[in-house]
C-alpha cells in the first residue's frame, strides 16, 4: 500500500507524461490501463515471450493486441539490466538491443514471501522461502499461526502445498488463523489459483492447471480450444468468448480452465463455474448437467461454459 500511495502522489505532484512497466503480469496489467486512462504514453517491458504468462501464450498475445489497440507499446523477450537516470528522464535498457526512457519506471516482478521474522524466531519454511503451515495455519511453533501471501497455500488439484499468493486467498487463510487462534478448530479448504484481470475491454481469467502445468503433476492432460457468442448471437451485441479447458485424458476430471472475452461477457463469473466444478472434483463432462440460467440477452440454452466442455468431449473422442 505504501508504493501504491507514493506513485498516486508522484502522479499528482510531478504529472509525469511517459511510464515503463517492467513486468507483464497482473500488476504490469493494472498499471498500464490505469496509466493509459490518465493519459500517459506508456510502454510494457516483459521478459517472457508474451505478456500474462499465468495464461496460455495464445491469450498472453491476444491481450497484447489490447494493449497495442490503445496505443501502448509492448515489448516482450526483454530482460532489463539497467534503469539510469539522465536530465531528468529515467532510461531502461537491455544491454544494446532495447532501450526506452520516461518520466516514471514501475517495477511489477513478481512477489516474493515476506518471511524473514519467521526465520528469525525458528519457524520453518517451505517453498519459495514461504512459511510452512498446516491447514488450520498453524506454524511449527505452538500458538503462533501464519496466512497470506507469506505463507504456503495448499492447492487443491496438486493435493499439496505451493506458494500462490492471492488476495482472495489471504482473506480466506486469515479467518481460519484468527478463528483458530482463539480455539477453533477449521481448516482451509485450499485453492485452485482462480484469477481474473482486467486490460481496457477484455478479461482474462484462469483457475486450476494450464497443460504444462499439469504435466508437471504428473497427469495427462488434454487441452482445447473453442470459441462462442457470450449469447444468443441474435440478440444484439452478441461478443466472443474464448475458453481453453484442461482435462486429463485419462479419466476426464477437469483440471483447469482459461477465459478470455469483453467485459459485459460475465467472464469473472463463468469462470466461477470450473472453479466450482474443481472444488468438488468433477470430470468435464460432468458440467453439461448442471442447471445453468439461461435468457436470450445473457446466455444460450447451452451456456458457454458447457459448449466448451462439449468441444473438449468430441476432440477427445
Amino acid at each position: 500500500m505504501a508504493d501504491a500511495f507514493v506513485v498516486h502522489q508522484h502522479l499528482e505532484t510531478r504529472a509525469p507524461r511517459s511510464a515503463v512497466l517492467i513486468g507483464g503480469g497482473y500488476i504490469g496489467m493494472e498499471m498500464a490501463d490505469a496509466f493509459a486512462h490518465r493519459g500517459l504514453a506508456v510502454t510494457v517491458v516483459e521478459h517472457a515471450a508474451s505478456v500474462l504468462k499465468t495464461v496460455d501464450p495464445g491469450f498472453g498475445t491476444l491481450v497484447s493486441e489490447e494493449l497495442q489497440r490503445h496505443g501502448i507499446r509492448v515489448e516482450t523477450n526483454v530482460r532489463v539490466e539497467r534503469i539510469d537516470i539522465q536530465d531528468t528522464r529515467l532510461h531502461v535498457t537491455e544491454s544494446n538491443l532495447f532501450h526506452a526512457s520516461a518520466d516514471l519506471v514501475l517495477v511489477g516482478v513478481g512477489v516474493e514471501p515476506n518471511s524473514e521474522l519467521a526465520r528469525a524466531v525458528g519457524i520453518e519454511v517451505g517453498e519459495r522461502g514461504a512459511i510452512r503451515v498446516t491447514r488450520m495455519m498453524e506454524t511449527n511453533l505452538p500458538d503462533i499461526y501464519a496466512a497470506g501471501d507469506c505463507v504456503e497455500t495448499w492447492h487443491r488439484v496438486l493435493n499439496r502445498a505451493t506458494y500462490l499468493p492471492l488476495g482472495s486467498t489471504a482473506h480466506k487463510q486469515g479467518r481460519i488463523a484468527g478463528e483458530n487462534a482463539v480455539g477453533g478448530a477449521r481448516e482451509f479448504a485450499g485453492t485452485s489459483g482462480t484469477q481474473v484481470v482486467k486490460v481496457f475491454d477484455l478479461v482474462i481469467a484462469r483457475t486450476g492447471l494450464r497443460d504444462d502445468e499439469a504435466v508437471r503433476a504428473g497427469f495427462d492432460p488434454f487441452t482445447v480450444e473453442s470459441a462462442t457468442w457470450d449469447h444468443k448471437v441474435y440478440y444484439p451485441e452478441a461478443r466472443e468468448v474464448r475458453i481453453r479447458i484442461t482435462g486429463d485424458r485419462k479419466t476426464g476430471r477437469l483440471l483447469g480452465a482459461q477465459m478470455l472475452g469483453h467485459v459485459h461477457s460475465e467472464i469473472a463469473k463463468r469462470i466461477d463455474i470450473f472453479a466450482t466444478a474443481l472444488f468438488h472434483n468433477i470430470r468435464v463432462e460432468e458440467l453439461n448437467d448442471l442447471d445453468l440460467s439461461y435468457t436470450p440477452p445473457l446466455s444460450s440454452p447451452w451456456d458457454p461454459v458447457q459448449m466448451s466442455c462439449q468441444t473438449w468431449v468430441k476432440a477427445l473422442q
